[in-house]
This record gives structure tokens, sequence and C-alpha cells, in this order.
């Protein structure tokens, strides 16, 4: 009686059996890190002619995602993104830099000494900043074809629901804030993490 053989196994074929490695946390944690970084400068570019800064959150927004989600996407997507969302988006841009104006001359009225200057400046302060978030929480989830009022309110309704998630995102302006005084070049690539921060809280509003 004959013995089938058993053939023996090649490296190759170990070679395919073999599980994929995969990156370790810590690794891609850090990939994920010096992306924000990267997406930092890119928003800083595209945002310089300054009633696109909008556009350039959500596009920054929509490449940290797909990051996130391991979906290719590089600098052409981003490109992409800020051309669709700049075409709507700089009537936002230029109504944020309406009401920095309308809260710089309430400074100026404070610092001044005019009756009721505080009574006016702190609500308004509290107003712009309430608008900037609101703005952030926007931009991390644009798509394609949304309108930009209704993220807006959307967006306004959330931060004022999700007042932890807000404070996240108001430290991350201050964090971009105190690098710009300290150190001007470093708040160019935080721009990407208070972008992720953005991104973050909304997600945790939806797991929540």
């Amino acid at each position: 009686m004959e013995r089938t053989r058993t053939p023996a196994r090649t490296g190759h074929d170990t070679a395919v059996r073999r599980p994929a490695r995969r990156e370790s946390l810590l690794g891609e944690r850090f990939a994920v890190f010096a992306e924000c970084l990267l997406t930092g400068v890119w928003i800083a570019v595209a945002a310089l002619p300054l009633v696109t800064y909008p556009a350039a959150f959500a596009a920054g927004a929509r490449h940290l995602r797909r990051r996130t989600a391991h979906e290719a996407g590089g600098l052409r997507e981003f490109a992409a993104d800020v051309r669709t969302a700049a075409r709507h988006g700089w009537a936002v841009g230029l109504a944020g830099w309406a009401a920095l104006a309308v809260v710089w001359v309430d400074v100026r009225a404070v610092r001044a000494g005019l009756p009721g200057g505080p009574l006016v400046g702190a609500p308004g302060l509290c107003a712009l900043i309430g608008a900037a978030v609101a703005g952030l929480r926007a931009a991390a989830v644009w798509e394609p074809g949304a309108s930009w009022r209704v993220l807006f309110a959307a967006a306004g309704r959330r931060t004022v629901r999700d007042p932890a998630g807000s404070f996240l995102i108001v430290g991350g302006v201050v964090l971009v804030a105190c690098s710009a005084w300290t150190v001007p070049p470093l708040a160019v690539p935080v721009l990407g993490a208070v972008t992720a921060s953005a991104v973050a809280v909304e997600r945790r509003h939806r797991a929540h």
C-alpha cells in the first residue's frame, strides 16, 4: 500500500500564508499626528486669500477624516475640496472678518473707557468665540454639496447643547493663539491639530 506523500511547503507558500504585519498603535498615532501638522500647513496656505479660511478648514477636516478611515487622498484631493467649499464658503469667511471688526471696535471702546464699554465688549467677545467654535464644528462635518447655512445653523445648536466639546475646541484655539504669541511659525502646523480636535469632537457628539 503506497503512502500519499504530502508536498513540502516551500518558502513562497509560507510567505503567502503569513499574516500581514499591522502597524503598531504608537506608530499609527504618530503618523496621524504628523498628518495633522502637515494638514495645518496646507490649511494656512489655502487660507491666504483671507476669505477662504472656512473652505481651508473644511478641506483639512475632510482630509483628516479620510486619513483616520484609511482612505486614499492627498494634496490633490485637498485642493479640490478647497475649490468646492470656497464656492459659497467665501461669504462665510467675509462675515467672519466683519464680526471680528465689530468686536475689535468694541474692545477699543472698552480700552478707551467709554461709558458702557465693558457691558458691550464682553458679550461681543463671547459671541465671537461661539461663532468661531460653530464655524469649526461646521467645517468638521462639511461634505461636497452641503449648504454652509445649514451646516452653520446645526453647528450653532451643537455648540450650545454640547458645551464640553465646545470647550475642547476653545482650548485648541487658545493653543494656536499661545503658539502664535510665543513662536509664530508654530501656529501654522498647529492649525491641523485644531481641525483634528473639531473632527474628534463631532465624532464624540455623534457617538453619544
